[in-house]
């Protein structure tokens, strides 16, 4: 199921500064989440595992299944919305993990995209969303008037934009040290600047709901692309330094303006 990855220089230049003991393999098969008994493989190839557990207070009663899972302590590497490489810091040394579906990027944004998974598990950032909101979680639910997919989706959005905030300073810094790299995330930006300035118009007409919408627009703040409103307020520092909290008083704000 498993198999180690052979990087590109550049990336093995990241990843000896910022997560020197992690591992990154190649999975057989897409997926969200890993069956239990497909993750538990990974303790062949670590030295240890120790699945995340979180309370269940703070999970609204109607949370989707597979954050269930992830809260209960099950082993769960992936949830929805993760993306091509996803990585974990439940097994000792931490892994990142690529999944097939990325066959067909254009390699150097597949270089981009392991750098940026090994920064982040040097940044020592919570794996998902929910260490991230803690018991706020059921604070942002009531302030979304959304089913539980919608609230996962924009809680997922906007901890992948906060993740972006601290992100994007280094991958600027690239520029000299990584040019190739650089120029990967240089270009993804410019491809996302024309789908994000027309996010409020496309809400406004039906064209994307405001879960896409903000998806996308919090993917974007890692590219330093410039947000329109609502959106614009979580590209700061304010976000960037108060973190969950802002989070949810930006939803019940945003959330408030849109159904008055």
């Amino acid at each position: 199921m498993f198999e180690r990855r052979k990087l590109p220089s550049a990336v093995e230049a990241v990843r000896a500064e910022h997560a020197p003991d992690t591992l990154v393999f190649d999975c057989e098969r897409d997926f969200e989440t890993l069956e239990p008994a497909v993750a538990e493989e990974l303790g062949l190839v670590v030295d240890a595992v120790e699945p995340a557990t979180y309370p269940a207070s703070w999970l609204p009663e109607d949370a989707p299944a597979p954050l269930v899972r992830y809260a209960g302590g099950e082993f769960t590497i992936g949830m929805p919305e993760d993306g091509s490489v996803v990585w974990t810091r439940q097994t000792d040394p931490p892994v990142v993990l690529v999944k097939p579906r990325i066959e067909g990027s254009p390699p150097s944004f597949v270089a981009f995209l392991l750098a940026e998974a090994l920064l982040e598990v040097g940044l020592d950032v919570p794996e998902q969303f929910l260490g991230f909101f803690e018991d706020g979680y059921r604070e942002l639910d009531a302030a979304t008037p959304l089913d539980p997919a919608g609230t996962y989706q924009i809680a997922a959005a906007l901890y992948d934009g906060w993740r972006g905030l601290h992100t994007r300073r280094t991958f600027a810094e690239w520029h000299d040290d990584h040019p190739d790299l650089a120029a990967a995330w240089q270009d993804a930006g410019e491809r996302l600047e024309g789908r994000v300035g027309g996010l409020p118009g496309a809400v406004a007409r039906g064209e994307t709901t405001f879960p896409d919408a903000t998806e996308l627009a919090c993917a974007s703040i890692k590219h330093a692309v410039e947000l329109p409103a609502p959106f614009a307020a979580l590209e700061t520092d304010a976000y960037r330094s108060h973190g969950a909290e802002y989070a949810i008083r930006w939803a019940e704000k945003t959330f408030g303006a849109l159904t008055d």
